[in-house]
């Protein structure tokens, strides 16, 4: 029988993983390494972004355990018939995550360059985790960082995330409704959203509604009755100026109505006036539609009278920026009892090794700029640290925080940058910079790999 798992499990990894930590095992490379995820360039279309994740990185790491159904498939693979029994038998059977874990919080803003997650264990393990880290941590910053995108632009007007019927698979829905509820959102379409992780849900109702009844007024006016002072009525299915004096007709008081096609400037407006007349003041204008940080700054910059947004599918797939490149990579490993400094030379993707850390150092209540260094130096004047760790021995040494409270964190945190880095037109660069000590230590492990 296949079971759904609503999660990731032990199993949603990828194959070389396994015939790496395989490897490892038979061979006894069993000793400590650091990994270190981290984005290696900004999408064109991003000039920061928003940490997401690692909440549902630690309830895997906790929960990562190999079923014997689990085994069974793996014991039966092509690639690992030549495997001693014994790394199914007594490695994957008795296997747990006994690592530690730093990181950056959910909510921060980060750059191009600075680790997010470290993971520190025995080399088989740390190596395992890899692909539920960078599938979980880049997805949900990469939704979380375009939200915060569509929040900025609406300018205190409340968002919600309607992007779940045009995610890439139904848990990505949810998890996007997540990750946009960190990103500012103040609601998600999604109802697994709100029952896994708390997020405030909405909805309204589809043109479908309408167009099953005789007539637009039965249909407002049965919604009505059922949902009262909460109905919010969808004025576009045939003409909605005529729908929207349907509702004043009707004598009907929704909580809003939805917009979601045509010319919504003018239409808002032509909406608003007619409600304002009827004394229906108290009745929202939402619109929807194909929206993204881009229109929405441009009805908000028209002055148009508009009281929320939902947005779908280019917030829940991230359209314009559907991947980060996110990686994942060794940067030091036990030798002889010592933890020893790794890099990477290949052009265009070279590694500083080492473990490190990031300081963000502030000019007064504003962040100045970046400093990227190695985890045992001295920080900044001013400098205060980002990954803090959040796992020792396979365990969290925290309880988990509210998703509100992550919000109200990413809120805060980027009203500390200046606005010409936040803006969505042309921006400003962040500077983030390298340690001396860090680039020092570059160039030794460069130079004994050049020596052999």
């Amino acid at each position: 029988m296949i079971h759904y798992h609503p999660m990731p499990h032990a199993l949603t990894t990828d194959l070389y993983e396994i015939t790496m930590a395989a490897g490892y095992a038979v061979y006894g490379e069993v000793g400590r390494a650091s990994f270190e995820l981290w984005v290696r360039e900004l999408p064109r279309e991003r000039n920061y972004l928003v940490a997401a994740g690692l909440d549902l990185v630690l309830d895997y790491l906790e929960g990562l355990a190999f079923t014997t159904e689990d085994i069974e498939y793996l014991r039966g693979l092509p690639a690992l018939q030549e495997v001693p029994s014994d790394f199914f038998d007594d490695y994957l059977r008795t296997f747990r995550f006994d690592g530690d874990v730093w990181a950056v919080a959910e909510g921060t803003p980060v750059f191009a360059g600075e680790p997010l997650v470290r993971v520190t264990a025995p080399l088989p393990a740390a190596q395992l985790v890899e692909t539920v880290l960078l599938s979980t941590v880049l997805f949900q910053t990469l939704i979380a960082s375009k939200a915060a995108r569509v929040v900025e632009a609406a300018e205190g007007r409340p968002v919600m995330e309607f992007g779940a019927r045009r995610a890439h698979g139904t848990d990505a829905g949810a998890l996007a409704g997540r990750a946009a509820f960190i990103g500012g959102c103040v609601a998600t379409s999604a109802l697994e959203a709100g029952r896994r992780f708390s997020v405030p849900v909405s909805g309204t109702m589809a043109h479908s509604w309408v167009m099953s009844h005789d007539t637009e007024a039965l249909a407002f006016q049965r919604f009505s009755d059922l949902y009262g002072d909460q109905s919010v009525l969808l004025l576009d299915t045939f003409d909605t100026l005529e729908a929207a004096r349907h509702v004043v007709k009707l004598g009907l008081s929704p909580h809003a109505v939805r917009l979601d096609s045509g010319d919504l400037l003018m239409l808002s407006r032509k909406v608003r006036r007619l409600f304002d007349a009827a004394g229906l003041r108290n009745t929202r204008i939402l619109v929807s539609g194909d929206l993204n940080e881009y229109r929405i700054a441009e009805l908000v910059q028209a002055g148009a009278p508009i009281n929320g947004f939902g947005v779908g599918t280019a917030l829940s797939t991230s359209s314009d920026a559907p991947a980060l490149s996110g990686i994942y990579k060794l940067v030091e490993i036990e030798r002889g009892g010592v933890m020893v400094p790794v890099a990477k030379f290949s052009p265009g993707k070279t590694t500083y090794p080492g473990a490190k850390q990031v300081w963000r150092v502030f000019r007064g209540e504003m962040a100045g700029y970046d400093v990227v260094g190695l985890n045992d130096e001295a920080a900044p004047n001013g400098g205060s640290s980002l990954l803090r760790c959040v796992m020792r021995d396979g365990r969290r040494l925290h309880p988990a925080l509210s998703l509100s409270t992550l919000q109200t964190r990413c809120r805060a945190a980027l009203a500390q940058f200046p606005e010409d880095v936040r803006r969505l037109s042309d921006p400003s660069s962040y500077p983030v910079r390298y340690s001396a000590n860090l680039r020092a230590s570059a160039d030794a492990v460069h130079a004994a790999w050049e020596s052999g």
